[in-house]
């Protein structure tokens, strides 16, 4: 495998670095329900809405209402803040019906 010699990083990367991001996040922000867990996977159908003006797909909504009560922690995450806390993150998250979280 051959390193991008880019500085852009593909959407694939960036799903990655969320998911490594909150692998080091979820034994902190759990107490909301044994049935949620926070996962940067889940929300890998919404990278494209959030890293351009894309609309959110269905999958991506039903998603992002999933892993509502991890929300706050992903925002907490120095890894993850930049994306959550983007203006097309809270786009996407106003589409879909999500409130975006005062933590």
């Amino acid at each position: 495998m051959t390193k991008p010699s880019n500085h852009s990083p593909s959407p694939r990367l960036l799903a990655a670095a969320l998911v490594a991001a909150l692998v080091l996040l979820s034994p902190d922000r759990a107490p909301v329900a044994e049935a949620v867990t926070c996962s940067a996977t889940e929300l890998s159908s919404c990278v494209s809405a959030i890293t351009s003006s894309a609309p959110p797909s269905a999958l991506c909504c039903s998603k992002l209402r999933e892993q509502r009560p991890c929300l706050c922690g992903y925002i907490r995450n120095p890894n993850l803040r930049q994306y959550v806390t983007s203006p097309n993150a809270k786009r996407v998250a106003r589409t879909c019906g999500v409130p975006y979280p005062t933590c």
